[in-house]
């Protein structure tokens, strides 16, 4: 872990108090990843006054589904000195950004394994990389949120409440995007979703019958798992669709696993790159002897010349929106309730240090 990477902990119970703790934590730095993501939109042929617009639409969605949200996301506002919409459209980037027709060259990779009895388990324990556009890398941070109902460890990015982490029930989330072509703005946003789930569910069903009940209108996959039982979900406008392990293991890159929605999936965003990363993790598991620590996970996500880009490494000849690094990789073990996360790829990781976080 970079030591200046920044880690903002929370700790009051009060929604609009944990707001204003963010805000005034990221108060310095936020700015700059707002203007970045500004930018980005534009690029995504969404203008400032089109943006405000869907942000302040998705406020009103925000407060249907959990009115707890949206006093957080105010207080995160007053608490960083920046407008509501700002932090609005931070938390639904996703949705905004699926309105665009621009394909991406790559994205996440995970892998979660579940061992069986015969190999000391249940357990579980899961890897994911973290990969996004270079110029963001500043604007990521770790964190520990305490005063909910479970407290929550992971990262997330400057302004959004939460991503990949782990809850003090022991149920952990990796996140990975998704395209379909119901996509759009005006539903639950996806990263709300995920801090509602790790903030409010306390096992994969609790956690399933949370995102049941969200009507989103973006696609991402939740893989779920608490220390015995593991699923990964497809999160779609049209349904959520659970597919199970395959011989204790889950990959997941960024197509849809289950055949209810791959008829309209925009396989224009991420294909063929993430049916190659997909097939690349798979071929080497099938190799064994199947991984039996998170540690031996990590040898898994790697990638060399003329592989599929496990690891992003950004080309600075591209401009703005396409120079893609992966900025993190994160390992989370429900049974210990730990989230384990260092700067950049599963092989930089191996020699920089490692923030260990423990909900």
């Amino acid at each position: 872990m970079n030591p200046e990477r920044r880690h903002v902990a929370v700790t009051a119970s009060d929604p609009l108090k944990r707001g204003e703790e963010r805000g005034e934590r990221l108060r310095d730095a936020l700015p700059g990843g707002l203007d970045l993501y500004i930018e980005l939109f534009r690029l995504a042929g969404l203008t400032e006054d089109r943006v405000r617009e869907d942000a302040l639409r998705t406020a009103d969605v925000i407060e249907a589904f959990r009115p707890r949200l949206r006093e957080e996301l105010e207080g995160l506002a007053a608490g960083a000195g920046i407008d509501p919409w700002q932090v609005y459209a931070l938390n639904a980037r996703t949705e905004l950004l699926a309105q665009s027709p621009q394909g991406r060259p790559g994205e996440c990779s995970t892998i979660v394994r579940r061992l069986d009895a015969g190999e000391g388990g249940p357990r579980t324990f899961g890897v994911q990389t973290w990969d996004w556009h270079v110029e963001l890398a500043p604007y990521w941070h770790t964190h520990e949120v305490r005063g909910g109902r479970h407290d929550v460890v992971g990262l997330t990015e400057h302004g959004i409440l939460a991503k990949v982490g782990v809850n003090s029930a022991g149920l952990a989330l990796h996140f990975n995007i998704l395209g379909h072509r119901a996509d759009g703005v005006g539903g639950v946003p996806v990263h709300l979703l995920a801090a509602t789930v790790l903030e409010e569910a306390g096992s994969v069903g609790e956690a399933l019958d949370l995102v049941r009940s969200a009507s989103v209108s973006a696609s991402s996959s939740f893989t779920l798992f608490d220390p015995e039982t593991v699923v990964t979900a497809d999160i779609t406008p049209i349904g959520v669709f659970v597919i199970e392990p395959v011989g204790g293991t889950v990959i997941r890159t960024n197509h849809f696993l289950s055949p209810g929605p791959r008829a309209g999936e925009k396989s224009e965003l991420y294909q063929p790159d993430s049916g190659e990363r997909y097939d690349l993790v798979a071929a080497r598991l099938a190799r064994g002897p199947r991984p039996r620590s998170a540690a031996e996970l990590l040898g898994f996500l790697y990638s060399g010349p003329g592989q599929p880009p496990l690891c992003c490494v950004p080309d600075m000849t591209l401009p703005l929106g396409e120079r893609w690094a992966t900025l993190s990789t994160i390992v989370l073990e429900p049974a210990d309730r730990t989230a384990r996360i260092a700067d950049g790829s599963p092989l930089e990781a191996r020699d920089r240090p490692w923030r260990v976080l423990t909900a």
